[in-house]
């Protein structure tokens, strides 16, 4: 198969609709039907059930979906790792490090002083995303090191040090009758019905069903939080980034969260070395 054909099928899985897909791709609609005809009949198998009103994946559809999302970020990190270490030859390359926003604040600030202090320091870019995105922004050659958190983020497959350990804290808004108490249990407040927990984007941006509001990143969350519309259980790091309108409860029962840094293991970059010397020594 070509990454030509599996753009085409993906485009045309997600939307689910041939013309829409087409003008996603910035072709005609002709020569993209053609191309998923011959990829059914060299895989001999359906991807699509068509009508004239509707269209819907199949079950080999779904399974190659699955493996052509995988493939296309395989080679568009491929093709970002390949032009980084080309500039890292040349002696221009820094680091892109991916972090999320609001988690590990403290101790961000911290590694970016320290290693800026570094005489061989170079220029480190780093990218604030959304809840579980680092790790994605890690694997697709994005970014060349990030700050990972366990259990919640998987590391299977990147070579990894641990930071540091922490409890999670409940984050309330101001006045809630919870915020009164020196600690609270996960039953008492993910059974809240009247703060319910967040509900994030996907991987393909849909949310998932539930009753909490939907958020797209830290900022939003907080906001939510502060208005009453929705509680968040975080690591205890992030009450140095609170506002007044939020109190943080100790949960007692929450798992531990572990901060660390990981990088692909076949890394050779100077600076994602050195930044991991410094995280360490911190």
């Amino acid at each position: 198969m070509e990454t030509r054909e599996l753009r085409y099928f993906v485009a045309v899985a997600e939307e689910l609709h041939f013309g829409r897909a087409a003008q996603r791709l910035g072709i005609a609609q002709p020569p993209l039907s053609r191309t998923i005809s011959q990829l059914e009949r060299r895989l001999g198998a359906v991807l699509l059930e068509r009508t004239s009103r509707t269209v819907s994946l199949t079950e080999a559809g779904a399974v190659l979906l699955r493996e052509a999302r995988a493939a296309l970020d395989a080679v568009e990190a491929a093709e970002r790792r390949t032009r980084r270490a080309a500039l890292a030859a040349s002696g221009r390359a820094g680091a892109v490090l991916a972090s999320k926003a609001g988690a590990s604040s403290e101790l961000l600030a911290k590694l970016l002083d320290s290693y800026a202090a570094e005489p061989d320091a170079v220029t480190i870019e780093v990218l604030l995303c959304g809840i579980g995105e680092q790790e994605r922004l890690l694997r697709d050659g994005r970014a060349d090191v990030a700050l990972l958190h366990l259990p919640f983020d998987a590391t299977a497959g990147l070579d990894t040090e641990e930071l540091c350990t922490e409890r999670q804290v409940a984050i309330l808004p101001a006045g809630h009758p919870l915020t009164g108490r020196p600690h609270v249990h996960m039953a008492e407040v993910t059974g809240l019905p009247d703060l319910p927990m967040p509900r994030w984007p996907g991987r393909d941006g849909k949310y998932p069903d539930g009753p909490g509001p939907q958020a797209r990143d830290h900022a939003q969350l907080l906001q939510l939080i502060a208005l009453g519309r929705a509680c968040w259980i975080a690591p205890e790091s992030c009450r140095a980034q609170l506002r007044d309108d939020l109190v943080a409860v100790p949960v007692l029962d929450a798992p531990t969260v572990t901060t660390v840094i990981a990088w692909p293991p076949h890394s050779r970059s100077r600076a994602v070395a050195g930044l991991v010397r410094t995280a360490t020594r911190l």
